[in-house]
C-alpha cells in the first residue's frame, strides 16, 4: 500500500537522523508519522461511517417500495372487495350447488332408464371419444386390461439379518415374560 510506504519511509528517515544525532529532526518525522497513522484512522473510520450510511439508505429505499407496494396491494384488494359482495359469493356458491344436484338427478334418471347392456356400450363410447381425443392431443395413454387379471402370489421381500434378529428378539419377549411372572 502507497499510505504503507509513507509511514514506512517517516519511520527510516527518524531512524537515520538519530543516527546522525538529529534527535529533533528525528523527534519530528516520529511525530509525522503518528499524525499520519491518525489521519489514515480518522479516514477509514470515515469511510466506514459513509459505507454505513450507504446501506442504511439502500435499506430504506427498499422499505420505501415494500411499502408502496402493500399500500398498492391494499387498495386493489379494497376495490375488488368492493365489487364482490358475499351474498354474490354465497348465491353463486348456491346456484353452482343446484346445477350440481340437478345433473346428479338427470344423470340418475338417465342411468335407471338404461339396461347393463345399454350403460356397457356408453361406457365403450366414453372411452373410444377419450382415445380419439388423445389421439388428437397426441397423447399416449395406457391401454387398460379388458380380460380379468389372474390372481397372483404375494411375495414378501427377503428380510435383511438385522431385521430376522429384531422379529426374532420381538417373539422371543412374550416367551420370557410368561415364563417369569415378575417380568410381566
Amino acid at each position: 500500500m502507497k499510505v504503507q510506504v509513507v509511514l514506512d519511509r517517516e519511520d527510516a528517515l527518524a531512524r537515520e537522523l538519530l543516527l546522525k544525532g538529529d534527535k529533533k529532526r528525528a523527534l519530528l518525522a516520529l511525530r509525522r508519522r503518528k499524525y499520519q497513522e491518525q489521519m489514515i484512522r480518522t479516514t477509514d473510520d470515515q469511510l466506514f461511517n459513509l459505507q454505513h450510511l450507504m446501506e442504511t439508505i439502500e435499506f430504506s429505499l427498499v422499505q420505501k417500495d415494500v411499502i408502496f407496494g402493500l399500500e398498492q396491494g391494499s387498495k386493489v384488494l379494497t376495490q375488488l372487495n368492493k365489487e364482490m359482495h358475499i351474498e354474490d359469493v354465497e348465491r353463486l356458491a348456491d346456484d353452482t350447488a343446484e346445477a350440481i344436484a340437478y345433473q346428479n338427478e338427470v344423470s340418475d334418471i338417465l342411468q335407471s332408464n338404461m339396461t347393463a347392456e345399454d350403460e356397457e356400450a356408453v361406457l365403450e363410447e366414453l372411452e373410444e371419444l377419450e382415445r380419439q381425443e388423445a389421439d388428437r392431443l397426441g397423447l399416449d395413454l395406457p391401454r387398460a386390461p379388458n380380460g380379468v387379471l389372474p390372481d397372483k402370489e404375494i411375495v414378501e421381500p427377503e428380510k435383511e439379518p438385522e431385521e430376522e434378529e429384531e422379529q426374532e428378539k420381538e417373539e422371543e419377549a412374550p416367551q420370557l415374560s410368561r415364563n417369569n411372572p415378575m417380568l410381566a
